[in-house]
């Protein structure tokens, strides 16, 4: 069994900074009265990032096949999305298993590709687009974009988030704006 390790937060943050960190991190505790059930909590996102890591783990000790794949795994709210590409059918199964073996999964979309990896030049374009996307939804104002999580593979959009319908419908037309994109695959969860 592999020893983790542990990385107190003292060692990272300096003494006078603790009160700054504290009263952080009580804010986002603090309730109104009025919960909004698109929001994320500071805690929730943490989760969904080591819920990340430790799937992208899992997946590559699962296989050795998995050495050659490009795997992007996105999680939002335990929705989990699988993009990319494996060389076969059973691994793209296979890490769609691995992932719903996590307690906090709610959800698996698995959208992998059985192919080999992309080039360079497409993976610098799918960032290119990713950033346009992000770009055109912060401008258009009428979605908070920080409730969207936009990935892009091989020109296929992701759209992940908990939105109401009317905001994924908004998305999804600035999506539709951006050259470049051949597919828009939405991942949303709905709020109304």
């Amino acid at each position: 069994m592999d020893a983790k390790r542990i990385y107190p937060l003292n060692n990272f943050i300096r003494p006078g900074l603790w009160a700054i960190f504290i009263a952080l991190a009580m804010g986002g505790c603090a309730t109104t009265g009025i919960e909004d059930p698109g929001s994320r909590s500071p805690p929730k996102v943490w989760q969904d990032q080591m819920l990340e890591y430790d799937a992208a783990k899992e997946i590559k000790a699962s296989d050795p096949g998995f050495e050659s794949a490009h795997i992007v795994i996105v999680s939002f709210n335990g929705l989990v999305l699988l993009a990319g590409e494996v060389g076969t059918e059973e691994l793209k199964v296979k890490a769609g298993e691995v992932v719903n073996t996590f307690k906090a999964v709610r959800s698996v979309h698995n959208e992998l590709v059985v192919s080999g990896p992309i080039s360079m030049v497409a993976r610098s374009n799918d960032s290119w687009l990713t950033t346009k996307v992000k770009t055109k939804l912060v401008a258009h104002g009428a979605i908070d974009s920080s409730r969207i999580n936009v990935t892009t593979e091989n020109g296929v959009v992701y759209l992940m988030g908990y939105v109401t319908r009317e905001q994924a419908g908004y998305a999804v037309d600035v999506t539709q704006t951006v050259d470049g994109v051949t597919k828009i695959v939405k991942v949303f969860e709905y709020t109304d």
